[in-house]
């Protein structure tokens, strides 16, 4: 711990950044922008090919350490940049969010001299680059809570948000729990966050901090057709549902883990039938799922006539189409 800065402790944002030049930033501005100024942004410029790499290099700030590599993932670009942080406090973040001004301050203040508890925040989404569509999301845990209370009242429908810039993490919880898992791509965060949270004593909101989220991004199939990807998802589901069951095995634990398992085969189907078929054994085993899939207007009505499989299928043709 650096001298003379117990109740002003250094915090390391660590930052993978991959081809994020339209987005980058807008993203260290709104780091540079905090009111709490004790801080270092490690980045990690993760193979980029659009020009984030020279964008990085031509950024000038005293808390700003950039680092280029070859293309190794986001999850061993995360584990660089945590490598060569300093502070007694982490943050890790996504290159395209944004994070507002007393952010971290709010945070900071949250922990006070604590090492193990995580300090937690408010999010939103906005949409098409443009802030004026962001819209505070309503979270299921607004107070300070146990770890595995937090997990379990976010993982009832499956929909947690652990995204990684709304936890303010002490290095000693790091250092028990371990770092990101490179061997994951889609979904990490799962694994990961369930792994740290079930290492920290108290999870303490912070409502005055508000993470950004932006959505909308271009995307398609290919992540679910992917067997990488798919394979990524399950494994980061099926480690962080050992965690929870570990943690705590009663009937509330096995419905969630269930439940969770349940939103993989709803996710995936009808792409990669053998993990979906190892899914459904896990939901077996665990007691079953009470899960819906969830749909609305036209869609809801296919799914009440000709079951939810049938309604996807048909969707993913005229998609095609």
């Amino acid at each position: 711990m650096e001298a003379g800065t117990v109740n002003m402790p250094l915090v390391s944002i660590c930052m993978p950044a991959y081809n994020a030049a339209q987005y980058i930033e807008e993203a260290l501005a709104s780091i540079f922008r905090q009111s709490y100024k004790h801080i270092e942004v490690v980045v990690v410029n993760d193979g980029s090919t659009d020009g984030t790499g020279e964008i990085l290099s031509n950024m000038k700030h005293p808390a700003l350490k950039v680092f280029h590599t070859t293309n190794k993932g986001q999850c061993a670009a995360a584990n660089l940049a945590y490598s060569h942080s300093t502070g007694r406090l982490i943050k890790f973040m996504d290159a395209d969010d944004l994070i507002s001004d007393q952010f971290i301050e709010e945070q900071v203040t949250r922990l006070g001299d604590r090492e193990d508890v995580i300090a937690s925040a408010d999010w939103g989404r906005f949409y098409n680059n443009d802030l004026a569509t962001f819209t505070l999301y309503t979270d299921s845990v607004k107070g300070d809570t146990k770890p595995i209370e937090w997990l379990v009242t976010s993982l009832q429908t499956s929909s947690a948000m652990m995204q990684c810039a709304r936890w303010l993490i002490p290095r000693p919880i790091l250092e028990r729990c371990g770092v990101w898992d490179e061997r994951l791509s889609l979904i990490n965060d799962l694994e990961f966050f369930i792994r740290v949270l079930l290492h920290a004593s108290e999870i303490r909101f912070t409502d005055n901090a508000i993470l950004y989220y932006r959505s909308g991004l271009p995307s398609s199939l290919s992540s679910l057709k992917s067997r990488k990807g798919a394979e990524s998802a399950f494994h980061s589901i099926d480690d962080g549902m050992s965690y929870i069951l570990k943690y705590e095995n009663s009937a509330r634990t096995r419905l969630v883990c269930a439940n969770c398992y349940q939103s993989y085969i709803f996710t995936f189907y009808p792409y990669h039938p053998d993990l979906s078929a190892i899914a459904e054994t896990k939901i077996k085993e665990l007691g079953g799922s009470t899960l819906p899939c969830y749909a609305g207007g036209v869609t809801l009505l296919f799914h009440k006539i000709i079951g939810w499989k049938l309604t996807k299928l048909i969707k993913l043709l005229f998609r095609k189409g």
